[in-house]
């Protein structure tokens, strides 16, 4: 039930992953839980809060293009769903330790 749960919630930022706008409420309403409960089920499955979990669900996907250089980092934060390049590279270089443009050329 919790895969199944994960799955849904994953396919539902998934299909929103270009939307900047796409948080916490329009997960919930996609998952058909309330947000209390939404974030409550996330935390104990994942760790993470409802709003780390779709950074961190856009930040793999940002680090899946740039490993297949499918667009410039620009391009590529953009298509993940975040309007600060900026901002992109700030979180980009927390998670996975290097800028977006060494990843990318870093992963042959």
């Amino acid at each position: 039930m919790d895969e199944a749960f994960l799955e849904k919630v994953i396919a539902a930022v998934e299909a929103h992953i270009d939307d900047p706008a796409f948080e916490t409420d329009d997960l919930a309403r996609q998952s058909g839980y309330g947000r209390r409960q939404l974030n409550r089920k996330l935390r104990a499955l994942t760790g993470q809060s409802v709003r780390e979990f779709i950074r961190t669900i856009r930040l793999k996907r940002a680090a899946q293009l740039l490993q297949q250089r499918s667009g410039t980092v620009t391009e590529i934060a953009y298509q993940v769903g975040f309007n600060s390049i900026a901002h992109f590279a700030k979180i980009f270089r927390q998670e996975f330790g290097v800028a977006p443009s060494e990843f990318s050329g870093s992963s042959s």
